[in-house]
């Protein structure tokens, strides 16, 4: 036994070595005109400091340390990898565009276990554009106008009268169950009432090592991500197969997706459908739930802003004549101050700690090249908590936001990434968080219970929730 255990620590050693000498090579290659920058460790490069946790709204300590020694681009070395670090939002901007030409999505190998060989990371050109695509026939504002925005108005309403009943809930916990809960359904139909439960069980398990160091040996985070993944996967394929074999047609997006299996010009494949079900599931619940408890937690330490956003929705319940006739689109577009606070609570909040992309052909740009084969971490803190852009970025005031675009990113907001890999699911966000805020402010009263404490491992994490208690307004 121990031989064997021997020989696979011995084949780690080599797997991990020869990754690190290509890149070493990379580095001797364009050594003096790359950003400054440190390399750390041989083999780990400075990972354990990248992936050191902290519990701030500010910029993570390791980016912050390192721009205020090196500059806003700076170079690093973590799991391995080459890593230009970018905090420029004109050079951010420009790998955005590059999409395609000369840089594509690039995250570790570790990350494809996490999400799949298969998944919207792993494609490109026209096959990404032909998934997201299929995605948006699922979440896209056609989608959201015309179904989805009726059936989220219910699913809140209903979830919040439940939570009314308790002493005090966890924001957290409870929108992240009812998100899942809805958009597992309009994967897989009336099947998600028996899969929706072990389907959430392995999530949470996948989630305690999304973002961790790649160490895939039992008692690791890392390990119960994928063995989270490798349990919903199973749900997955069980699904399918038993659709297929089943002549009863169920009119969700697995039936969709099935269908557009079958026809002959398509890519897909059932290992695609399996991975994009998979990643559709997980970032529609997770990032929707973040959003909604930060902005409850924000709301919570600014009455002001409390009372500004209940007027707004007081003010559509008066115009709209029958109060339980539900939200239309028009009232949706009309929530200049909700949108405002949206937005916010995106940009204080980075949700999303980095976004990665491989270089096809170097890049030359501010006196810096960025060499083929390394990657780039665009850093949405740096860009978000910038003073030059934000007058005392670490404050939440919504109010910054007036006047400007709210449906749209730029240089200076990429709280859903940029380019051709703008967030697919950007508006199904933004309109959960906007209905689920319109009726806790009209229908309930509300206050702070405990929780609320976030650590970032980088990934955003509420160790103990964040627990309100609710009453109805009338009864």
């Amino acid at each position: 036994m121990w031989v064997f255990a021997l020989c696979i620590v011995s084949l780690l050693v080599i797997l991990i070595t020869s990754q690190w000498l290509k890149k070493r090579l990379i580095y001797s290659k364009y050594k003096g005109r790359l950003p400054p920058g440190s390399m750390g460790l041989p083999i780990i490069g400075e990972s354990i400091q990248f992936f050191s946790p902290h519990s701030s709204y500010d910029i993570p300590p390791f980016i912050k340390e390192r721009m205020s020694k090196y500059g806003l681009v700076f170079k690093t070395s973590l799991v391995g990898n080459l890593v230009v670090v970018s905090g420029d939002p004109e050079l951010n901007q420009y790998i955005f565009k590059e999409e395609g030409k000369s840089v594509y999505c690039s995250y570790t190998k570790s990350a494809f276990k996490i999400f799949g060989e298969q998944s919207l990371l792993a494609y490109h050109g026209v096959f990404h554009k032909y998934l997201k695509n299929l995605t948006q026939t699922m979440i896209g504002p056609e989608s959201l106008k015309e179904v989805l925005l009726h059936e989220m108005d219910a699913i809140n309403r209903n979830y919040l009268h439940t939570c009314s009943k308790y002493h005090s809930f966890d924001v957290k916990e409870e929108s992240a169950n009812m998100v899942f809960e809805y958009f597992a359904k309009k994967l897989f139909g009336d099947e998600e009432a028996k899969a929706s439960k072990k389907l959430r069980e392995s999530y949470k398990d996948f989630l305690d090592g999304m973002i961790s160091f790649p160490l895939n040996i039992p008692g690791t985070a890392f390990h119960s991500c994928l063995k989270g993944r490798e349990n919903v996967i199973k749900v997955v394929k069980d699904v399918i197969n038993e659709r297929k074999a089943s002549k009863e047609p169920h009119q969700d997006f697995v039936d969709f997706l099935i269908e557009e299996a079958k026809k002959e010009e398509t890519i897909l494949n059932e290992a695609i459908i399996v991975d994009l079900v998979f990643v559709l599931l997980f970032a529609s619940y997770e990032t929707s739930s973040q959003a909604i408890t930060l902005a409850i937690k924000f709301l919570s330490d600014h009455p002001s802003v409390v009372v500004e956003l209940t007027k707004e929705h007081e003010e559509i319940l008066k115009n709209r004549g029958n109060e339980e006739s539900g939200i239309t689109w028009m009232e949706y577009k009309s929530m200049t101050f909700t949108h405002m606070v949206i937005n916010e609570t995106l940009r204080l909040g980075n949700i999303v700690p980095a976004i990665f992309r491989g270089v096809t052909k170097d890049i030359e740009m501010k006196g810096a090249r960025i060499p083929a084969g390394s990657t780039v971490m665009v850093c949405p803190s740096v860009v978000h908590l910038n003073p030059a852009k934000y007058n005392d970025p670490l404050a939440f005031d919504p109010w910054r936001w007036e006047g400007q675009e709210l449906h749209a990113g730029s240089k200076n907001f990429i709280a859903f990434g940029g380019g051709s890999r703008l967030c697919a699911g950007a508006h199904f966000a933004k309109v959960q968080i906007a209905v689920f805020l319109h009726y806790l402010l009209t229908k309930y009263r509300w206050k702070k219970i405990g929780g609320a404490e976030i650590i970032r491992k980088p990934g955003l994490v509420f160790p103990n929730g964040l627990h309100i208690q609710i009453s109805e307004k009338y009864k």
